[in-house]
């Protein structure tokens, strides 16, 4: 008996269908993958399957007739042989959820957390010990802290210790390794891994291209439909368009047409003058350094890739170049102002995309946009011209109205960023832009980037896609709040003879002396 079986399944959003007929099914003890670009239907298909969502009317058991002539098959969804639907009781006792999402609460401890799953499912930690102990005893000296201040990594094995700890029989994870680092997300999947041997089923969604080849088997949903179902190697060539496509095109020059941002630079920061300096700079809480002696330098229409494992440094660090925070020592400029003294004149000429994005979900499409250009300062006719041009260019004409909160996740993105750059500034922070998107996003969202670097806005942006670190001019990274290596890709390839910048930054990341909690 399969652990999973979906047959015709359909779920619908008013005039939006999610998904589309589905059916596929799963091994018992499997390692199944749920890929697709975003607004695919993936967190819809897991929702279902762990009773948290109902498919539409025709998969209760009452498919229209049309559907009985053609195939004489009712549409059902079962777990472990329980119907999601009609026993929903036996399915939630079987199953363990982590989100896309943590499903953790912020404000309570690690410990706290974990007995309030353990309650919900009628159970006790003690009781579960022995099915998390290889996860939970890496973070249980930590048992007293709040969830809310944990690294990503550590929340990913606090919510997994969660999901677990009822002894499930099936795992779904729906894009678990979202905003983490190259080596934890390696040292999650290790994890998975060890499941498996334990005979659970594990039905994972990741954007991921790395993880998605250490499942055995994929299904790949589009636009709500099941476009194939294969090993991850075959579908990933069939579709390798989606999966794969090709680097986008860098300008054949990134020197900015003459006055193209001029008026983003006080006198004599333009040209060949560094947009962002930084020289010894320090930032301590306590006896402890998040960010210990680092110097750097930035030119104007880079763009620089500022990498490090989850607690390396590397946010405590933007948070000073920004103005959000003071440095203990040392001294920086960005776009010719003091970081110390000016951070208020800083943040004028500035753009700023942060993970979690900066776009108001309860207004529009245009009305984030104007009120973004009136917070820059920037005139009404102004406003209204860049307005309807950027429309165009993203493609949103249609959409300028719609809520932001309803867009897909790559439209925000694409959206978030173009914002941030809507007053021409000197240099836009990007602290990891594409979490969590599927591959042909990312490539379009490059694209924007490239655009940005070309008409001479400098470029700063933190990834955990060491794909997109080739796509810098230059990368530093930090380890312990330092910086262990800076340079391009390909002199840092050759320096410790990496094959790629994957294991260029897994060979210093773990290198690592402090924990990244």
């Amino acid at each position: 008996m399969n652990a999973i079986e979906v047959n015709h399944i359909s779920k619908s959003y008013g005039k939006v269908k999610a998904l589309d007929d589905v059916s596929f099914a799963v091994s018992k003890g499997e390692v199944f993958g749920l890929i697709g670009p975003d607004g695919a239907g993936k967190t819809t298909m897991f929702r279902i399957l762990c009773s948290l969502l109902l498919p539409d009317r025709e998969s209760l058991g009452k498919p229209s007739a049309t559907r009985l002539d053609a195939d004489r098959q009712i549409p059902t969804a079962t777990v472990d042989g329980y119907d999601v639907v009609r026993q929903m009781r036996e399915v939630r006792r079987r199953v363990g959820y982590m989100p896309g999402k943590f499903s953790l609460y912020q404000d309570l401890t690690v410990e706290e957390n974990l007995k309030f799953f353990a309650t919900l499912f009628g159970t006790t930690v003690e009781a579960g010990y022995d099915s998390i102990r290889a996860i939970y005893s890496q973070i249980e000296r930590f048992r007293d802290r709040k969830a809310g201040a944990l690294s990503g990594g550590m929340k990913q094995k606090l919510a997994l210790s969660c999901a677990l700890v009822h002894s499930p029989s099936v795992l779904f994870l729906d894009e678990p390794t979202t905003g983490v680092d190259p080596v934890s997300r390696k040292e999650l999947w290790a994890m998975l891994l060890s499941l498996k041997e334990r005979g659970i089923t594990i039905v994972a969604s990741t954007p991921y291209l790395d993880e998605v080849r250490c499942c055995e088997r994929v299904a790949f949903l589009d636009h709500g439909r099941l476009r194939g179902v294969g090993t991850p190697d075959a579908i990933l060539d069939e579709f390798r368009d989606i999966f794969c496509p090709p680097k986008a095109p860098a300008p054949e020059t990134n020197e900015a047409p003459s006055g193209a941002v001029g008026g983003a630079f006080p006198s004599g920061a333009v040209g060949g003058a560094s947009v962002i300096s930084v020289s010894h700079l320090v930032k301590a809480f306590g006896k402890f350094r998040a960010v210990d002696d680092i110097s750097f330098s930035v030119r104007r229409g880079e763009i620089f890739g500022f990498l490090g494992a989850n607690g390396a440094g590397k946010t405590t660090a933007m948070h000073m170049l920004t103005g959000l925070n003071q440095p203990t020592s040392g001294t920086g400029t960005v776009c010719g102002f003091d970081i110390r003294t000016q951070h208020e004149q800083i943040k004028k000429h500035i753009g700023y995309m942060s993970q979690r994005f900066s776009l108001y979900e309860d207004l529009t499409v245009s009305e984030n946009i104007r009120l973004f250009a009136g917070i820059y300062g920037m005139k009404s006719e102004e406003i209204s011209v860049k307005t309807d041009k950027l429309l165009r260019r993203l493609n949103y004409t249609e959409h300028k109205d719609t809520l932001v909160k309803s867009l897909p996740l790559g439209w925000k993105q694409k959206l978030a960023f173009s914002v941030s750059i809507f007053h021409e500034p000197g240099v836009v922070f990007l602290d990891e832009p594409t979490g969590g998107v599927d591959p042909a996003t990312r490539r379009q969202f490059w694209e924007l980037i490239y655009d940005a670097a070309h008409r001479g806005i400098t470029v700063f942006v933190t990834t955990h896609y060491m794909d997109e670190a080739e796509y810098c001019d230059r990368i530093s990274i930090m380890v312990d709040g330092k910086i262990s290596a800076l340079g391009t890709p390909d002199e840092l390839k050759e320096r410790f003879h990496q094959p790629d910048m994957d294991h260029v930054f897994t060979y210093l990341a773990r290198q690592a002396t402090r924990s990244s909690d």
